[in-house]
């Protein structure tokens, strides 16, 4: 199963990707487990430079922004 990771601190930006992410994973007929992150040295572990943070099998994928469902559809099949 795939682990879909949101790193930030639980603002609106990062509650926005996270239900961009299960809309996008949902879209693609995937199973993926979604683990908000929320504890900074987590979060630093990754070398994010801005939050939201999206991480996909333990491999950011994106951050300081929110990627399109079509985006992430493909970091889901990758």
């Amino acid at each position: 199963m795939t682990t879909v990771k949101i790193l930030g601190s639980g603002c609106a930006n990062c509650r926005k990707l996270e239900a961009v992410a299960r809309e996008a994973a949902a879209g693609a007929g995937m199973a993926a487990e979604f683990v908000k992150v929320t504890d900074m040295k987590e979060i630093t572990a990754y070398d994010l430079l801005a939050t939201p943070g999206l991480v996909i099998d333990d491999k950011l994928v994106s951050s300081g922004r929110i990627p399109t469902q079509a985006e992430i559809r493909q970091w889901l099949s990758a």
